[in-house]
């Protein structure tokens, strides 16, 4: 199967490459385009809402590690 790897990763990039160079792909190309450069508006709020998950999660571990050990003895 190792001597196939070649052949078939030039046929796959001659392909996409093909495929790029045709008015539909360079139509698919500019609506990519498009979507990229309304991303970063909602990369910032799907950020700040990852965020607030995370302190949530955070915070749940703290309670947990809280109630494990309520009573921590000094020097250990």
């Amino acid at each position: 199967m190792r001597r196939w790897y070649v052949p078939i990763t030039v046929l796959g990039l001659g392909g996409i490459s093909a495929f790029l160079l045709s008015e539909r792909g360079r139509t698919a190309l500019r609506t990519v385009s498009r979507r990229f450069q309304r991303a970063p508006g909602r990369l910032l709020e799907l950020n700040d809402s990852l965020q607030s998950d995370l302190d949530g999660i955070q915070a749940a571990l703290d309670r947990i590690a809280d109630s494990l050990d309520p009573h921590p003895q000094p020097g250990r």
